[in-house]
């Protein structure tokens, strides 16, 4: 019986993880899972994990299941028993990582945003069109288009139930940095995060505006702040959200948080905010999207519920209704609990790996693609060149020629020379 239970297994395909912080826990998570709640076309095997710091990657090889641990990216890119590069570091890595594992011949799945400036995600782009050739993929990392009740929305939206959409608004808010006293992690230098809360929160919500409504942002008029410009240093390495303070201050480099309203390509208008500076707010991801025919909203601090009204009901009877994201039919849901057991945010990890390895079997192009990260970027760009002009409306740019910081260009040659 053993034996024939061993011949029937899928293949395998080696996973390997660069990075091991709050994103390397929680796609580790999802690696981990997934074989064992979807039947999957190829079995996920957690073949290595990478990180600079030795006792540390191996501690989290252990706690996170990973055979083994590399303390070079580069070794971990080139293992034998690596197919996918899964890339957790922080923004200004990304570039060079992939590029180097797609030329491996591996994989790659990639954390959002794809990358700290435009001219390095089309770097990528480039990199990830060549690979294609051969067969292999590369995907971005953005992982609340895996939350059930999202993906239902796209649903809705996409057969017609809201009609032409009129308004989108989003925000994203979080209060971690509210005390000032909170240490300068690598998060709050440019050099490192590319930006702020735009970067790692207003990614996000752009990506679900330009994913739930089906068409590209065009164009914004933005405002920026950053409300603490000092903070004090580190006393050792930077550890996600949570490291201890040393002596002395440092200046903060990157926005505390980001405003801007928006035009889609149809026409529809949109609005934004992301800020980590909001007393109280945790992971407050809000959304609501207006069309001719019906509305739709959502929170993700409720994140199996969907708000969904339809305006062509009588008035008179008519209403927001909540709609519980658990039944089988609903995406992701049919493998998991009866319909009421409600799902969590570590489990849009284990969505995202799923569809990465049915893509990977069947040879199709995941999504969203690095393509679809550098949009995102494009407009994350704008966001900035508006802000910087006092909020003087910015068109998104669309052709490879985008100008870019003069800050970024160092970053962006890095990576050039990493795909030579």
């Amino acid at each position: 019986m053993e034996q024939r239970d061993s011949e029937a297994a899928p293949p395998t395909l080696g996973v390997g993880m660069v990075g091991y912080a709050f994103m390397g826990a929680a796609h580790s998570q999802g690696w981990r899972t997934v074989g064992r709640v979807f039947d999957l076309p190829l079995r996920p095997v957690l073949a290595a994990i990478g990180g600079r710091d030795a006792a540390a990657v191996r501690a989290a090889a252990a706690k996170h299941g990973w055979a083994a641990a590399e303390t070079d990216w580069r070794d971990l890119v080139t293992r034998d028993d690596v197919q996918l590069v899964d890339i957790c570091t922080p923004g200004d890595s990304h570039a060079e990582i992939a590029v180097a594992a797609l030329e491996a011949g591996k994989h790659v799945l990639c954390e959002k945003p794809l990358a700290n400036s435009v001219a390095e995600a089309e770097v990528m782009v480039t990199a990830a069109e060549r690979a294609r050739e051969s067969g292999r993929l590369a995907m971005v990392g953005f992982n609340y288009r895996r939350v059930p009740a999202i993906a239902y929305a796209r649903r809705l939206i996409a057969d017609g139930r809201l009609g032409t959409l009129r308004h989108v608004r989003f925000t994203y808010l979080q209060d971690w940095l509210v005390d000032p006293d909170f240490p300068l992690t690598w998060r709050l230098r440019r050099e490192h995060a590319g930006s702020g809360a735009l970067g790692d929160l207003g990614a996000h919500i752009v990506d679900l505006a330009q994913f739930l409504a089906g068409e590209p942002v065009v164009g914004v008029s933005a405002l920026s702040e950053t409300f603490v410009r000092e903070r004090p240093l580190l006393a050792g390495a930077a550890a996600g959200l949570t490291a201890a303070g040393g002596p002395g201050r440092g200046a903060v480099t990157v926005d505390d948080a980001a405003l801007f309203t928006g035009r889609l390509a149809s026409g529809a208008l949109a609005s934004f905010e992301a800020t980590r500076m909001a007393s109280g707010r945790k992971n407050a991801l809000r959304l609501e999207i207006n069309g001719e025919l019906g509305s739709l909203a959502f929170d993700l601090e409720r994140l199996n519920e969907l708000s969904f009204h339809d305006h062509t009901e009588p008035a008179s009877s008519s209403g927001f209704r909540r709609i519980l994201v658990t039944e089988a039919e609903h995406p992701y849901l049919e493998a998991w609990w009866p319909p009421g057991h409600a799902l969590g945010y570590e489990h849009t990890f284990a969505h995202q790996a799923r569809d990465l390895v049915e893509a990977i079997a069947s040879g199709t192009d995941p999504a969203p693609s690095f393509a679809d990260g550098l949009q995102v970027q494009r407009v994350l760009a704008a966001v900035e060149a508006s802000a910087e002009s006092n909020a003087v409306y910015t068109p998104v740019q669309t052709s490879v020629q985008t100008p870019i910081r003069s800050s970024d260009q160092a970053s962006a040659q890095t990576s050039v020379q990493a795909q030579a």
